[in-house]
């Protein structure tokens, strides 16, 4: 067995046995970059994989887009005979001036140029984007400019990551000390409004797969459910403000994940006994959520 294929055996029992009862259907390549490998090593790892199990469909990696943009298209295409068959890139932003930023080390068309080599290569693509990134000052450019990326792109799946500031990063500083000040939840859906509307063009899915995301229904492919997708925005910035809240605090406590839940008489009932409880109003009520987000990651 080759030397660089030893850190992809099982470290513990349990792996092993979450792996199969996941249907050993799909092997995921660890750490956030895994393409920096050489090509000639990145292959023959693959080509192990697929020896020892064969029957697997999909084969998937992180990747970064300026190590994807250096890789020749005749060596991403043998990647991909040699079994890789998916990729997840976080684009986080297509604004150059949100990814100056949070020195992301990445600019616009280099995200470009690596999402289009992949998809070029025949490898699934998905780009991850974070709404919010750009804070309020930005937060227009990041939408608009993101949308124009991913157009140009067409990447296979579109998945959105709320932005969330742990403490200990220095974005968590400049919030701390005003120098950028974070969206609110109606913000970020304004913003992920315009995303979503200016997407032209391609055939996406758009994916809403994540616990800090507020609109888990915010998903479909487009252009198709395009309507549907900003429908469900348009509806909770119509909301009336308590309304609104009560969603908010619903969703972050795992009751709620579709705006129709708010009609549910128990959940609502427990949610508003929450916001009595801790005293949580529609002027507090991102405040308080952010300190629950930042305790969650």
């Amino acid at each position: 067995m080759p030397a660089a294929c030893s850190r992809f055996f099982f470290r513990t029992p349990q792996a092993a046995l979450h792996w199969h009862a996941g249907g050993m259907q799909s092997i995921f390549l660890q750490d956030a970059n895994s393409l920096i490998l050489k090509p000639a090593d990145l292959i023959r790892i693959l080509a192990h994989l697929r020896s020892r199990f064969p029957w697997v469909a999909r084969i998937t990696s992180y990747a970064r887009s300026h190590t994807i943009a250096r890789i020749s298209d005749a060596d991403l295409a043998e990647i991909r005979a040699a079994g890789l068959n998916r990729i997840h890139i976080g684009l986080e932003s297509g604004a150059d001036a949100v990814l100056k930023l949070v020195r992301k080390g990445v600019d616009r068309e280099t995200h470009i140029t690596a999402g289009r080599k992949v998809k070029r290569a025949g490898i699934s693509l998905s780009e991850y984007v974070m709404p919010g990134l750009g804070g309020r000052a930005l937060s227009e450019v990041h939408a608009r400019d993101t949308a124009d990326a991913l157009n140009r792109i067409n990447p296979d799946f579109i998945r959105l990551r709320t932005l969330a500031i742990p403490n200990g990063l220095e974005l968590h500083d400049a919030y701390v000390s005003g120098r950028f000040e974070k969206c609110t939840d109606l913000m970020m859906a304004r913003e992920i409004l315009l995303l979503i509307e200016s997407l032209e063009g391609i055939a996406s899915a758009v994916r809403s797969d994540h616990v800090l995301n507020l609109f888990e229904e915010v998903r479909g492919q487009l252009p198709e459910d395009k309507a549907r997708m900003t429908g469900v925005l348009k509806t909770f910035l119509a909301m009336p403000a308590e309304e609104q809240m009560l969603y908010q605090v619903g969703r972050r406590l795992g009751l709620f994940g579709r705006l129709s839940d708010l009609q549910q008489p128990r959940r609502r009932a427990r949610v508003l006994q929450t916001c009595r409880e801790v005293g949580i109003t529609p002027e507090n009520v991102d405040g308080l959520i952010d300190d629950l987000m930042r305790r969650f990651i």
